[in-house]
């Protein structure tokens, strides 16, 4: 019997299959991917498989000491005593490229599995192991190709998102899907709420199709080009609050970018971050300006956002001027200071009723 596999990996076509045990190589780098190899060398036995080697970032310097730090990976593999590679780059044109290359290949895989390893793989990568690459993807493909998929799906206040198993080809995020499996997204998930559930899922989804790779990858379907759109990363000045955007936005933006980089503002000069708010409350509607606190309360800190074109709107009514949102804050960290609860800065004075949020280029 023979498998079929996606045609842009023309060279690990036509793999027989066999009842051997798989010899696997993990490549990925953080708490996301490590999850997966954790779940992985627990089943190796069960999947029939070996994890022959894992690949993952070169050390990085970190914390307060710049000391270099092992990643997420690195460190299941040590503590299992599985061998370690770490190279800076695959790329042919180097001779570290080169000898990573030769490395890999001594290695003789039948299947890589790649969890946000961050580095770019190459087509001669891609096509050494037996049965290609298999990507772990954290959202349902097309939707949300590339670097930040779960942070954008919040953003965008998605219902739902999930998993992608996906045969690796060059392009980004291309390949075809082998196997997907969603999540729902509740109204209090953050970032870091999500990425947990995403990477338990990630783990279970790689492991049902190691369970039988040659019946996934003969029913491997193609991506439709038309519904894709891309998860561009992160970058800091993504956390400034806008306050004349709609409360839903704005909640949608503390939860999507906890916790990193952010969701913060500026406060007499100085930045403040909002570590979170309950869902918005269309019902909650003000005449104050956008940015102005409305009321610091025991259980919430009630700020005047921008007008919420998603809510509820009777056109017919006497009230014919649409009123702005708010937002309910219920914990914040001012600058030089430990997160404090909606509680603690009512009994205290650093913040008050008609103070204003205000954007950093309003700082004088």
């Amino acid at each position: 019997m023979t498998i079929t596999v996606p045609n842009a990996l023309t060279a690990v076509n036509n793999a027989p299959k066999t009842t051997q045990r798989l010899r696997v190589v993990f490549a990925g780098t953080p708490e996301f991917a490590a999850i997966s190899l954790e779940a992985l060398i627990a089943q190796q036995n069960a999947l029939n498989i070996d994890i022959v080697a894992v690949y993952s970032q070169p050390d990085r310097k970190a914390g307060r000491g710049q000391k270099l730090s092992a990643s997420a990976v690195k460190q299941v593999a040590l503590a299992h005593d599985i061998p370690v590679e770490q190279p800076a780059t695959f790329k042919k044109s180097s001779d570290e490229g080169l000898t990573a290359r030769e490395t890999l290949r001594a290695y003789q895989p039948d299947v890589m599995v790649v969890a946000a390893y961050g580095l770019i793989l190459p087509i001669g990568v891609l096509t050494t192991p037996t049965y290609g690459c298999l990507n772990i993807h954290g959202s349902l493909l097309p939707r949300w190709r590339g670097a930040a998929p779960i942070h954008r799906a919040l953003l965008a206040g998605d219902a739902a998102t999930g998993i992608t198993i996906m045969q690796m080809d060059k392009g980004l995020d291309t390949g075809d899907m082998l196997y997907k499996v969603s999540c729902a997204i509740i109204d209090n998930d953050s970032a870091s709420s999500l990425h947990d559930k995403l990477a338990t899922l990630g783990a279970t989804a790689i492991s049902t199709v190691l369970q039988d790779l040659p019946h996934y990858q003969a029913q491997a379907t193609a991506q439709d080009n038309s519904q894709a759109n891309y998860a561009e990363k992160l970058i800091k000045t993504e956390g400034e609050i806008d306050w004349s955007q709609s409360a839903s936005v704005i909640e949608r933006q503390i939860r999507g970018l906890t916790p990193w980089p952010g969701a913060y503002t500026f406060l007499k000069g100085a930045r403040v971050k909002i570590l979170a708010s309950l869902p918005v409350n269309d019902s909650q509607q003000t005449d104050k300006p956008a940015g102005t606190v409305i009321s610091v309360g025991r259980k919430a800190i009630l700020v005047a956002c921008g007008i919420d074109n998603d809510a509820n709107f009777d056109a017919d009514s006497a009230n014919t001027a649409r009123q702005a949102s708010t937002l309910a804050i219920t914990q914040l960290q001012f600058a030089g200071g430990k997160p404090v609860s909606a509680e603690q800065i009512c009994h205290g004075n650093q913040l008050n009723d008609g103070d204003q949020f205000t954007a950093e280029t309003d700082v004088i």
